[in-house]
């Protein structure tokens, strides 16, 4: 039996058959075995204007003539419709005659039968004859049955050959066994434009990046939701990353900087989006959203989303939310729930749990929980939390924590601390911190604290510190100060500062307040000094209210003539019930004769427990004659100290009784 070489190619099926077979290879590959997808169909004449009746009935008119390529390609035709009987007779006749494209394919049709060793013989005088797709069907055949080395042969014979499926099929053996010579494989797949191929190119790329960005020790972005540094669990409903794709390559966020340029990863990733890979879709829409390309993304979370990705639905619904269209992003969350994506159900929970409509919230948590997403049953503990249904909360918290979710564990910590259970709360607290829960480290830390075990609170304040929990760098910072090392204090009470903390605003300013020198008696017509760095750090925690920032804002104010804006902050630390406020503000107001205003402010401070505001009335009254009123603010100064306040206002006291006795 002698087979025809390179010369078939003119003698296989038509473009029309040929166009199809592609389309067709891709979605054989994501849906049932490639050797399914090894129809060679490379026999076609050029006849892109017949239609398939037209093609068929020329080519069956050709065959009962004993055309050898006319029988192969109408057996082809046949094949591809699903006629098996019909194409059986012209595929056999075709291979008797040395086709080694009707070989390829009588084995295609005999693995359909069920045949599969028969099928395999034939696809061996094929790829022995130098078929590529018989090749490749081989090459799968003899992994089926774990014979890697016969399938890797085969499956190389192809590849190298230029057929992209078996090219794919190589790179996918190889990966199996961690071998680096996929990577070379799915690439010429890729190249070939085999979309599944640039797929896990992409992934393989993108998974390298970041191994190399990460180091060799990172186990991965540790996520968290921001804590408010109280004892209490965090945030409304925890959900995942909108478009964590967590396909065959392990998943994760995309690899790239915001405004980044695209990386070879990114390129592979449009590559099999634009042919209608929708995990390609979904992946490249986050790399997007997470440069900030958030229209494109759209675009393409749309199209995956419209393929079927539930993920990209969910990711799409996210999306329009932070783009302020909340109604259509419940369309695209009920969609993917709706398809069991447990992140989306927790999203449409928390949306109608914002909305007040609590039992809705609560079936959509459970649907989360049902679809396996821990996170639901987590949010049914906060949402019963909210409602002081405590016992169900804890219940919920104990079945998240149970299943591994940090957060949770560190909420049933503190319900139980709260319930006065602090042994039971302490292990929990720890197995959240040793799963890397910032908020369960900043609570071990509370508790030690409040057990006066300073040395193992500061080693828990450090690792959240270390974390980025700015309550936490606080009380480094603080611990530092107490300790003398401004060094180490500057450094955690800026990055708590930078975080928010109003108190490590006032406590960093102090601490360069300390180190400027002074700055000596005012000069009048001197220009207006610039601000300072630590005046910019106390305004910072004046304006998020820290009344005694606001009160050395005024001091610093009225230190450079500016009586206006010292009057504003001392008035509005008084008002927020400042004593020093209420007390410096008396003392501007009577430097401006607004002395009756000044003896209010006064009043209040002094009825605070401010001393030298109780003398400051007991003179006030002395010089308008109320000796009487003015021995009586004497005792409260007496009374309140310090010891110079005290030591002036009894000698003003003994004066003003002199004086009414005599």
């Amino acid at each position: 039996m002698v087979f025809m070489g390179d010369r078939a190619t003119l003698l296989e099926t038509g473009r029309f058959v040929q166009r199809h077979a592609r389309n067709a290879a891709d979605e054989i590959i994501e849906a049932v075995g490639a050797v399914d997808a090894a129809v060679d169909t490379t026999a076609e004449t050029d006849a892109d204007s017949e239609t398939e009746t037209e093609t068929e009935a020329r080519h069956r008119r050709a065959a009962e003539r004993g055309d050898l390529a006319s029988m192969s390609a109408l057996g082809a035709l046949l094949l591809r419709r699903g006629d098996l009987d019909g194409a059986e007779p012209y595929l056999r006749g075709a291979t008797a005659e040395g086709d080694r494209a009707a070989a390829n394919n009588l084995g295609v049709l005999l693995h359909q039968r069920g045949y599969a060793e028969e099928a395999a013989g034939w696809w061996r005088v094929a790829a022995v004859a130098g078929s590529a797709p018989a090749a490749h069907a081989l090459g799968r055949h003899h992994r089926e049955r774990g014979d890697e080395p016969a399938a890797e042969y085969w499956l190389r014979q192809a590849a190298e050959q230029g057929h992209a499926l078996g090219a794919y099929a190589l790179a996918d053996l190889l990966e199996h066994r961690s071998d680096v010579g996929a990577e070379r494989w799915l690439r010429a797949a890729a190249e070939q434009g085999h979309r599944e191929a640039a797929y896990r190119l992409a992934l393989a790329l993108e998974r390298r990046a970041t191994e190399t960005t990460r180091g060799p020790h990172d186990t991965g972005t540790r996520l968290r939701v921001p804590g408010t540094g109280a004892l209490v669990p965090t945030g409304a409903a925890a959900t995942a990353p909108a478009a964590t794709d967590t396909g065959a390559a392990g998943g994760g966020r995309a690899v790239g900087e915001p405004g980044g340029e695209p990386t070879e990863a990114e390129q592979w990733f449009r590559q099999a989006a634009a042919r209608g890979h929708r995990r390609a879709a979904l992946h490249l829409g986050a790399i997007l959203e997470h440069r900030g390309e958030l229209k494109e993304a759209g675009r393409w979370y749309l199209s995956s989303a419209k393929e079927g990705e539930a993920k990209a639905a969910c990711a799409l619904g996210f999306l329009l939310r932070d783009a302020g269209d909340e109604e259509s992003a419940a369309v695209w969350w009920l969609r993917a729930a709706q398809d069991g994506d447990g992140n989306a159900a927790n999203a449409l929970g928390a949306l109608h749990a914002a909305r007040g409509e609590q039992q809705t919230a609560e079936r959509w948590y459970r649907a989360a929980m049902d679809a396996g997403d821990v996170n639901g049953a987590y949010n049914l503990g906060l949402l019963c939390a909210a409602q002081d249904r405590i016992p169900q909360a804890e219940q919920w918290y104990r079945r998240a924590a149970y299943a591994g979710h940090r957060e949770a564990a560190n909420a049933l910590a503190v319900l139980l601390l709260q319930a006065g259970d602090a042994n039971g709360a302490e292990p929990w607290f720890s197995k959240a911190a040793e799963a890397g829960s910032v908020d369960a480290a900043f609570n071990l830390g509370i508790l030690h604290a409040g057990r006066d075990d300073d040395r193992t609170a500061l080693v828990w304040y450090e690792r959240a510190a270390a974390a980025g929990h700015t309550e936490a760098a606080l009380q480094v910072g603080i611990a530092a100060l107490r300790d003398g090392d401004e060094r180490t204090a500057e450094r955690h009470l800026r990055c708590a500062a930078g975080g928010g903390s109003a108190e490590a605003a006032f406590r960093l300013a102090s601490v360069l307040d300390a180190r400027r020198p002074d700055p000596g008696p005012a000069v009048l017509g001197a220009p207006r000094e610039e601000k300072t760095e630590c005046e910019e750090w106390y305004e910072r925690a004046a304006q998020q209210g820290h009344r005694r920032a606001q009160v050395r804002v005024g001091m610093l104010a009225a230190g450079r003539g500016d009586l206006a804006e010292a009057d504003r902050w001392y008035r509005e630390a008084a008002e927020a019930g400042s004593r020093n406020g209420a007390f410096n503000l008396g003392l501007l107001l009577a430097r401006e004769g607004s002395e009756r205003e000044a003896a209010l402010w006064w009043t209040r401070a002094a009825r605070a427990g401010h001393g030298r505001a109780a003398l400051r009335l007991a003179l006030l009254a002395a010089r308008r004659g109320e000796l009487t009123e003015g021995r009586r603010w004497c005792a409260r100064a007496v009374e309140l100290g310090p010891a110079e306040v005290a030591e002036r206002a009894a000698r003003l006291s003994e004066a003003l009784h002199q004086e009414l006795t005599a």
